[in-house]
């Protein structure tokens, strides 16, 4: 794994970091999620123009270009696009990427734990909620930290055909999950609040981990709703894999969404996919552009179908 960063640290750095330690985080976003639900027009509007402007966000491509025809803030804040926006990948081994936004670091899960930034990752059993189980098939496998910026469109989408298996709420701090943030805060994404919900797919188990942040007022699933808010003190955990009708979801499917936005970690296990040359730390993403290749399993004819 990387060894420590022993660079200084720049003060701006510190003075954006420091007093996260400090902050509330869970009473701020309960606070943002009451002011990004106000109708009032007299808010609503001016705040939304404010965003727009501030973020330049690309309103041409939304369903409802107009930022004043939805009902708060939030609405437009999660809104849909227009049919076509995202094309998605198609050919039969390709996963596609499930959000718009930013590669902060993808690549191996080495001796159980995933790059965070220089000088800092983080335990995969922690991530999954502390079970050895559930992190097993992930072992030695791959992952891909996605973030989402302001400006980003806000719905979370499946990468590949998959069937639910299990979601499990994990509370924690709501730490910013900005790259200024990753690279200062050690273990930050085991230990903000989040979301993991694990699949059964063709390249084998897939995890989309949704991880919670400062002023991102609730985590929600197409097959729950709102997962979060309440935040809670224990880790919660519904199964799925017994269902009479069991969750199946196809690529390019809606799966969840941010209420404001954060970070979406997608974990497969060994021998499961080849990275895109594309996906690389720094780089640019949109939902359904290839994030990877899967590997054929030993049992596949190479004909394309899944």
């Amino acid at each position: 794994m990387e060894q420590p960063d022993t660079a200084p640290v720049p003060l701006k750095d510190h003075l954006k970091t420091w007093p996260q330690y400090l902050m509330p985080g869970h009473l701020l976003s309960r606070l943002m999620q009451g002011l990004t639900r106000v109708r009032w027009a007299g808010f609503r509007e001016p705040f939304t123009d404010w965003f727009v402007d501030r973020f330049q966000v690309n309103m041409e491509e939304a369903q409802e270009p107009d930022p004043h025809a939805y009902e708060h803030f939030n609405a437009f804040f999660t809104r849909a696009l227009k049919a076509g926006a995202r094309p998605l990948v198609d050919g039969p081994y390709d996963i596609a990427c499930p959000v718009d936004g930013t590669v902060s670091q993808a690549g191996p899960i080495t001796d159980g734990r995933l790059l965070q930034a220089k000088g800092h990752d983080f335990s995969l059993v922690e991530l999954l909620g502390g079970s050895e189980k559930r992190a097993a098939p992930f072992q030695g496998g791959s992952f891909a930290t996605l973030y989402l910026s302001p400006r980003d469109y806000h719905r979370i989408h499946m990468p590949i055909d998959g069937t639910l298996r299990e979601m499990v709420h994990i509370p924690g701090r709501l730490f910013s999950v900005n790259a200024v943030t990753a690279r200062r805060i050690p273990r930050l994404f085991a230990r903000n609040e989040r979301v993991a919900a694990i699949f059964d797919t063709a390249a084998g188990p897939m995890a989309m981990v949704l991880v919670g942040a400062v002023f991102v007022g609730s985590i929600e699933t197409v097959w729950s709703g709102v997962v979060t808010p309440p935040a809670g003190r224990v880790v919660r955990r519904w199964r799925y894999d017994d269902a009479a009708q069991p969750i199946r979801l196809a690529r390019g499917e809606e799966m969840g969404r941010f209420n404001m936005g954060s970070t979406v970690i997608v974990l497969f296990g060994p021998q499961a996919l080849d990275w895109a040359d594309s996906i690389q730390p720094g780089a640019g993403i949109r939902m359904g552009q290839r994030l990877a290749t899967r590997r054929l399993s030993g049992t596949e004819e190479p004909s394309g179908i899944q």
